[in-house]
């Protein structure tokens, strides 16, 4: 294979120019500092009982107690043996969090475009329209880690898929099954599944073009290969996607088997999320042009309005309300910019092919999807008819699809104006027309943003009703002042913009100057938004980060007591940091997007209502509650301890019945068994005596030994979180069964006489996706070698008829 050290030295300088360039906006990563972000503080607090599990031991454990009283830690960062593809992720993000995400944008989309022929420099410049849109940034800045982990490899996965499209069979089917593999590890199935999406409607768009072009082998051909790649690709993550798959089913994104809710109302019943709350976050429709003007409806919840705002000049007051949508959260616009918007305009006239045809229909299809409740029809006909789509929340997310369409279409459109296959005609007809849409539109939003808009948002009435008619009236003029000034700086971008292309058309600006101008206007207009939400103010010292909470009065008081318990968090404090009781102590609370369903409903129905019964049954041994002398702990003298003998178990034939039942139960000698789990023939009644004891001897995350006593055959229950995929039950050493009880607890019968009781997790999934794992990576090892040599002799067989 003949290499040319001149042809990688371009490829090289990009990369370099990358690193510097992820390393500059995020600076302070380089003086030992670290990026603050809320989702990542509560997951140090989740995941801290594992990680000190592991540094202790060196085993991983795959199961915790420190959050939603006992959880596995599938979603939580858990390690699997032979997970070779996580090595490689690894190495590609070798740069400080968070620059090694705006790397990986960057680094990924410069491959997509390459593939699709764009030449290096304009396609530098496409990488940096991608990874500064704004709102792969925003994430950045609130710790939604994974989720720009996931759409950082998007890009690259594309460009696999089409490079086989392109009849380079082998670099596609590696590049895919590497790809794939890398965007499966980032453990964000949401926007895979959104990724997903895209891919089909690429496949339907070549389809219809290999049907036109009288191609279909082809197409079929390329379709199996990448089926292959899929697989392969699924077999290197064979661990955590057949752990998760088995989890989900138990998780809040499971089937509910509840028809009530917690107050008695009937509840829908789903095989996914409530259609409330997958579409609580709905783009609004009007929204779409913050795409364009970045604080088109104010931008953040709150934005920082300054000293010659209205709001500072009545009430003193530099932070106002400015957000006018309807989302009930909003961090930052979902900005794209208004240079590529115009270039995407451009794109639109000047692209033809089913590349263009992809773009606009992945673009729409992202765009239609995320208005959520605000096109219900066609959201609703996802929900319940496109499989796994009610799975997940937070509808306007998938907008990360457009971000990605959009700025490909406007690089394309920008070669395509520098290539000689249109006339010069064409191209000023379509600069005229692009430049009319969008300056036009910007235009009309300014002379008349009196009569289009109200600035009224969704929460004003509150701010009447807190703060009078008076203070809103000041917070409006700010809104309709700062969408003045977005407005005419979007407006100046796209004439800008639209100068240069008529400069160079009409021979006055030269190409390579071109490529500037643009490269500048494009780092000019996002990276000048992205600072407004995420800059070096948001970095803090890396040992606040890590170590993000500190133990109150209460804390140490309740870590003086060495025995195994739980605690529930109810002070304001603990309802801001959800994760601070997790990080210090065995908790109720808890953070994270999938819990286990039916300790959830217990929380829903009881431990949100402070049930004493229910806060017994679960050990909670201390609660912690604000009062005038401070954050304190209360000693609960009722908790049930970690394990009991029951003198009855109660059946019944549902889980309504079942969850309703712990109101009542006198859970200390009773038990609540649903009759479905169980034979027909079961024991209901035991003897109790007062010797008859099981006390907990030994505590692991993922091991409990306990010694039974008692004169009688017994039934105990135990205050430990069901889950049937994992825990594996031992008596004497000899393995044997449990139940759950009690809706969301752990029970099993215990023979007469002293026994040792050990449960385990040693979940199967585990070893069999380990298998799955080393063998599928030990194939693609080998296909990866016979591809280069494949290669090899190819190219010199070329350069012997040459």
């Amino acid at each position: 294979m003949q290499f040319s050290f001149k042809k990688i030295l371009p490829h090289l300088l990009v990369l370099i120019g990358f690193i510097v360039i992820s390393l500059a906006y995020f600076s302070p990563v380089l003086q030992g500092k670290a990026i603050f972000q809320n989702d990542i503080k509560q997951y140090i607090g989740m995941s801290k009982q594992q990680k000190d599990f592991r540094a202790k031991t060196g085993e991983e454990t795959y199961w915790t107690n420190s959050a939603f009283g006992g959880m596995p830690t599938y979603q939580l960062g858990a390690k699997y043996p032979h997970n070779y593809i996580k090595k490689l992720d690894l190495s590609l993000r070798f740069l400080p969090r968070p620059a090694d995400y705006l790397f990986l944008y960057l680094l990924s989309f410069y491959v997509l475009l390459l593939v699709l022929k764009v030449d290096f420099k304009l396609a530098a410049i496409g990488a940096l329209a991608f990874g500064f849109s704004t709102y792969l940034i925003i994430i950045l800045g609130v710790g939604h880690n994974s989720k720009a982990h996931a759409i950082a490899y998007m890009p690259l996965v594309l460009s696999g898929i089409i490079l086989t499209f392109q009849r380079k069979y082998i670099a596609g089917f590696l590049l895919t099954t590497i790809a794939m593999g890398l965007e499966i590890v980032s453990n964000h199935f949401q926007m895979t599944y959104y990724l997903l999406l895209l891919v089909i409607v690429l496949g339907v768009v070549y389809l219809i073009d290999a049907f036109k072009k009288k191609v279909l082998p082809h197409y079929f051909k390329s379709v199996g290969i990448l089926v292959v790649a899929v697989i392969l690709s699924v077999g290197l993550n064979a661990t955590g996607v057949l752990a998760t798959q088995e989890y989900v089913k138990e998780s809040t994104r499971g089937k509910s088997e509840l028809t009530i809710n917690a107050d008695g109302t009937p509840k829908e019943v789903t095989t996914g999320l409530d259609r409330d709350y997958i579409t609580q976050f709905s783009y609004g429709i009007v929204e779409t042009f913050n795409l364009f003007i970045p604080r088109f409806m104010g931008g953040g919840n709150f934005e920082h309005v300054g000293k010659n705002s209205e709001t500072y000049k009545k009430f003193r007051s530099e932070e106002s309300p400015t957000y006018w949508g309807d989302q009930p959260i909003v961090e930052a616009p979902a900005y794209i910019g208004a240079v590529i918007i115009f270039l995407f305009v451009l794109g639109l006239f000047l692209v033809k092919g089913r590349l263009k045809w992809w773009l606009v229909a992945g673009t729409i299809m992202s765009l239609l999807l995320s208005y959520g409740k605000n096109l219900s029809f066609l959201t609703n006909f996802f929900i319940d008819y496109v499989p796994l789509y009610n799975k997940f929340r937070a509808v306007s997310s998938i907008q990360v699809i457009l971000e990605l369409c959009v700025p490909v279409l406007s690089i394309l459109g920008l070669v395509r104006l520098l290539n000689d296959f249109d006339k010069k005609e064409e191209k000023l007809k379509a600069l005229k027309y692009s430049t009319i849409i969008t300056g036009g539109l910007a235009l009309i939003f300014l002379l008349f943003k009196n009569s289009l808009f109200t600035f009224s948002g969704a929460n004003d009435g509150y701010y009447i009703q807190s703060y009078g008619q008076e203070f809103v009236n000041a917070v409006k003029e700010d809104r309709k002042a700062i969408f003045t000034a977005d407005t005419l700086r979007t407006l100046v971008l796209v004439l800008l913009s639209a100068g240069a292309i008529f400069m160079f058309l009409k021979e006055k600006l030269k190409e390579k100057w071109l490529i500037v101008a643009f490269g500048a206007l494009i780092v000019f207009d996002l990276v000048g938004v992205d600072k407004r939400y995420v800059n070096n103010e948001d970095f803090v010292s890396a040992i606040k980060v890590n170590k993000p909470f500190t133990a109150n009065a209460a804390d140490k008081e309740i870590l003086k007591d060495k025995s195994y318990y739980r605690v529930f968090d109810i002070s304001n404090e603990g309802l801001q940091n959800r994760t601070k009781a997790s990080y210090y102590h065995n908790s109720l609370n808890g953070y994270n997007a999938a819990e286990l369903k039916r300790y959830r409903e217990v929380f829903d129905f009881y431990v949100a209502k402070n049930n004493l019964n229910v806060l017994n049954m679960l050990n909670t041994k201390y609660i912690i509650a604000d009062t005038e002398n401070g954050v304190v702990s209360y000693l609960n003298d009722e908790a049930n301890g970690n394990a009991w003998f029951v003198k009855r178990l109660i059946g019944v034939s549902s889980a309504n019945d079942e969850i309703l039942a712990l109101d009542s139960l006198n859970n200390k000698t009773e038990a609540v068994i649903d009759l479905r789990t169980v034979d027909s023939d079961f024991k209901d009644s035991f003897k109790v005596d007062s010797l008859s004891i099981i006390d907990l001897k030994e505590v692991k995350p993922n091991y409990l030994k306990y010694e039974s006593n008692n004169s009688n055959d017994g039934f105990a229950v135990f205050s430990e979180i069901y889950y049937g995929n994992g825990w594996k039950t031992f008596i004497d050493g000899k393995e044997t069964t449990h139940m759950r009880v009690n809706y969301t607890l752990r029970g099993m019968e215990i023979p007469k006489g002293k026994h040792i009781i050990e449960f385990k997790f040693d979940p199967d999934v585990v070893k069999t996706g380990s298998s799955i794992a080393l063998a599928s990576s030990v194939i693609l090892g080998i296909l990866l070698l016979a591809g280069l040599f494949f290669e090899f002799k190819k190219n010199s067989k070329n350069k012997e008829s040459a």
